[in-house]
């Protein structure tokens, strides 16, 4: 055990806990029992609090390794929880398979993927990672339990997007997808406006498996939301000269701990994306990228949550369902209005959602945004997004949020209740807790 400070990939805010690294089921059962509060961490990629815990014990999956070969008739394969998908995808990219479902990094252990209920850029085809797990085991407070969507549905589908509150994953066994090459073939277009954008990106919903389009949140009149949209599918064998199947690589370059406050503002922003807008094609079919390139971008550039300074960032992500496509518009507008600075602005079409009550994706739109801590109007720039998503009948990701008000959650997430009950049954002291479940008054710790 180890006294630590710990904070989110934000690195906002920060707390003081003992961090302990069990390496079995037992050794966890121990620490629920005699600790009186507990909270989960795997890699700390969570932007905000979820993985925190002030004055209580943080128990980190890291140890929590292994897995086994990818069964070639069913695709699936079992992992410990501390795994990350960069180990994974070392092991399965050589054999010919790919994660189902990943994130933008693929510095996230399975067991945090699925605490969060990760979503990928492949949301709108093949649903969140919760869509594609056979099964897990999960450590709680009243004993180890071997889960699944047909023998458990309730307490299988609340873990999924919980953020760690109902107990441990401590292994799991999912479906692979399989693939002939390490490539990917993309198609980019770009787009003079928001409206444009949108309609190309819901009329491609069908043909495209992985969509992802980078918006200018900065840009105003005619040229609105303009952006670029990347869409492409895993190269067959026949779409490339020579097969490979190679495991990726690691980051390129880094950050350093010291870049000046202020590097990220609204003038440096506004150059950026007119740079970036300039230099992307207007249309490129059939262009191959490798999996880093295409899935994990920031993946090569280590320490890359450094650029916006010592005060850290704010990450923004909030759905909105498909009727309300408009906020989408609204936010955009509101955003260049306002002229707090965006470095990323990524807008994806989301599918069917899960069962579970705390799962972020909803079918609709959502929207990921970026915003460095300092502009004197970025609470209030905040709040009234909050607001704005919340009137539309969306809500914001429990694993980037940072800042959002107690008041707002059960409106985001109206089966609150029915989590808590849950929680209750196989939590009845209330052990399982974190940074972020008292500051929203999740678990009413």
């Amino acid at each position: 055990m180890s006294r630590e400070v710990l904070t989110g990939w934000g690195r906002t805010i920060s707390s003081v806990a003992d961090v302990v690294v069990p390496e079995t089921e037992s050794e966890i059962e121990t620490h629920l029992a005699t600790a009186a509060h507990v909270a989960i961490r795997g890699l700390g990629r969570s932007y905000g609090d979820a993985a925190q815990l002030g004055g209580g014990v943080v128990i980190s999956n890291r140890a929590l390794s292994g897995l086994t070969n990818i069964h070639h008739n069913s695709h699936e394969i079992s992992v410990g929880a501390g795994v990350t998908f960069d180990e994974l995808l070392s092991a399965s990219i050589p054999q010919g398979f790919f994660v189902p479902v990943t994130p933008g990094t693929r510095h996230v252990t399975i067991g945090g993927a699925l605490a969060a209920d990760v979503h990928g850029k492949n949301h709108h085809l093949d649903g969140s990672i919760a869509r594609h797990i056979v099964s897990y085991r999960l450590v709680t407070p009243s004993g180890v339990k071997v889960l699944s969507e047909h023998s458990t549905p309730e307490l299988f589908w609340s873990t999924m997007g919980a953020m760690g509150l109902t107990g441990v994953i401590s292994e799991v066994t999912m479906r692979m997808l399989p693939i002939e090459t390490d490539q990917m073939v993309v198609d980019t277009d770009k787009f003079d406006d928001l409206d444009s954008l949108m309609n190309a990106m819901t009329e491609g919903d069908g043909r495209y498996r992985y969509s992802v389009a980078w918006v200018d949140c900065m840009s105003r009149g005619r040229s609105h939301g303009r952006g670029i949209l990347t869409r492409g599918d895993h190269a067959r064998a026949s779409d490339v000269e020579s097969v490979t199947l190679g495991a990726p690589k690691a980051s390129r370059i880094s950050i350093p701990n010291a870049v000046p406050m202020g590097l990220v503002n609204s003038l440096s922003v506004t150059a950026f994306n007119e740079m970036w807008f300039r230099k992307s094609p207007r249309h490129r079919d059939h262009e191959l990228h490798s999996i880093p390139s295409f899935f994990h971008p920031l993946d090569g550039v280590e320490g890359w949550n450094h650029l916006y300074g010592r005060r850290g960032f704010v990450q923004y992500q909030f759905v909105v369902p498909d009727e309300s496509a408009d906020t989408i518009v609204r936010a955009i507008k509101f955003l260049a209005e306002s002229r707090v600075p965006s470095l990323i602005g990524v807008l994806k079409r989301f599918g069917d959602p899960t069962d579970s009550p705390l799962s972020f994706p909803m079918r609709g739109w959502t929207l990921a945004l970026d915003f460095p801590i300092g502009p004197t109007e970025l609470p209030d720039v905040l709040r009234a997004l909050d607001h704005l998503v919340v009137d539309a009948g969306g809500r914001v990701y429990l694993a980037k949020d940072a800042r959002v008000d107690a008041d707002m959650i059960p409106r985001m997430y109206p089966r609150l209740d029915e989590f808590r009950r849950l929680k209750a049954s196989i939590d009845p002291r209330g052990v399982l807790t974190s940074d972020l479940a008292r500051r929203l008054d999740i678990t009413k710790d």
